[in-house]
């Protein structure tokens, strides 16, 4: 399975002493806000991601997941899909999108807008990586970021190529 890995790029201690700050740092925001925020995973990449980070949220929170595509296989084709919505009603609520990266931004821009539409009263990102050279349109807005990488093609801890490698508990930069 590690046939594919050139290098590792973020080991898994790594991601678990980061996604512990930033579950200090969420913790607080809505804390002192006096705020209940709905933690909403995005399919499937975010999984891993969503369930270490959410352990270090100190917070009542609700967890609902969509299902938003728009790649076909590595590349990203622009135009957004809802494969599955919230089961939760937003309306009213704090919302924190957990995704694994941000990208060209283009899924994030169309789904923080689609939620907001649904009139959630606040709509934050939360995302395991940031890729800032990739961004294709206006800039999204991250709220919380455990690493910002460079622009490589990267799997594990969620992230997949052709639905593989998901399982790693690492995020790997890809061989060319």
């Amino acid at each position: 399975m590690n046939d594919v890995i050139e290098r590792i790029l973020v080991t898994e201690e790594e991601i678990i002493k980061r996604s512990k700050e930033l579950g200090a740092v969420i913790t607080q925001d809505y804390r002192d806000a006096g705020k209940t925020p709905i933690v909403v995973g995005l399919l499937k990449g975010s999984v891993p991601f969503l369930a270490e980070i959410m352990k270090h949220i100190d917070l009542d929170i609700e967890i609902d997941f969509m299902d938003v595509s728009s790649y076909d296989g590595a590349q990203s084709v622009g135009d957004v899909k809802i494969n599955k919505d919230l089961d939760t009603n937003i309306s009213g609520k704090n919302v924190i999108i957990v995704e694994d990266i941000v990208d060209s931004g283009t899924t994030l821009n169309y789904l923080k807008a689609y939620l907001q539409n649904h009139d959630a009263k606040c709509v934050k990102i939360c995302t395991l990586l940031d890729k800032p050279e990739r961004r294709v349109k206006k800039e999204v807005e991250v709220a919380y970021t455990c690493f910002t990488i460079p622009d490589e093609f990267v799997v594990g801890y969620g992230l997949d190529y052709d639905q593989k490698y998901r399982n790693l508990p690492y995020i790997g930069v890809v061989e060319q």
